[in-house]
């Protein structure tokens, strides 16, 4: 692993969102760079109805010297990434603590009883507030209008790993992404997935998130 270290071990990451969004590819994408660089991994899924955007979660850990339950305990995410802000919402408030990072999408989908008239969507900002009470930093970027903008939605979820990256939180980098997709895909689509993990990074230049912990809490 060289000099690679982690901020906590093990580091408890959960990427979420709704079905058809790929957060299952993001999560799968992030362990696959992780344990490249020698990291054990351990990801587990829970899936709702995700044909119709039921809810999706993967909960990612990773250490640096053993195997950990796939399940992370109720209130110690150290990182949630979701593709959907009330699903940010949802799952923050049940594994969101005090040393908790949210890093979300702004851009909601709306479930079939919202767009029926049956149940409302609460406010972008009134998600924000919430998470901020659960979370002890709330991050919100436009990364769907980001990939509208590179030609394809689904690339919203590279945005997301793209931002991930650049919160520094984890120990995988651009060239990592690269090196990765590079091995999976054509040289086009190659070259398209590396816009959108930069137009990630860029949403997040400028945030702060190392001073959160102890330096003497990292393990190498």
């Amino acid at each position: 692993m060289g000099s690679a270290v982690l901020i906590r071990d093990p580091y408890n990451l959960i990427i979420t969102g709704v079905g058809g969004q790929g957060n299952v590819t993001a999560s799968r994408l992030v362990a696959s760079m992780l344990v490249e660089k020698g990291f054990v991994v351990t990801v587990g899924e829970t899936f709702g109805a995700s044909q119709r955007g039921g809810s999706v979660m993967s909960h990612v850990r990773v250490s640096s010297r053993q195997t950990y339950s796939p399940q992370i305990p109720k209130g110690t995410a150290d990182l949630v990434v979701s593709l959907e802000p009330s699903e940010a919402l949802r799952v923050a408030a049940s594994y969101g603590g005090p040393r908790t990072i949210c890093l979300s999408n702004d851009r909601p989908v709306f479930p079939v009883r919202v767009i029926a008239g049956e149940v409302a969507y609460p406010r972008v900002d009134e998600i924000r507030s919430s998470l901020e009470s659960l979370c002890a930093a709330v991050i919100m970027i436009p990364a769907t209008v980001r990939a509208v903008a590179l030609g394809k939605a689904v690339l919203q979820n590279v945005v997301m790993v793209g931002a991930l990256a650049g919160l520094g939180v984890l120990p995988f980098t651009r060239d990592d992404f690269e090196g990765l997709i590079a091995r999976d895909m054509p040289e086009d689509g190659a070259a398209l997935n590396m816009k959108a993990f930069d137009a990630g990074a860029d949403l997040v230049r400028g945030f702060v998130t190392t001073d959160m912990w102890d330096e003497g809490e990292k393990i190498g």
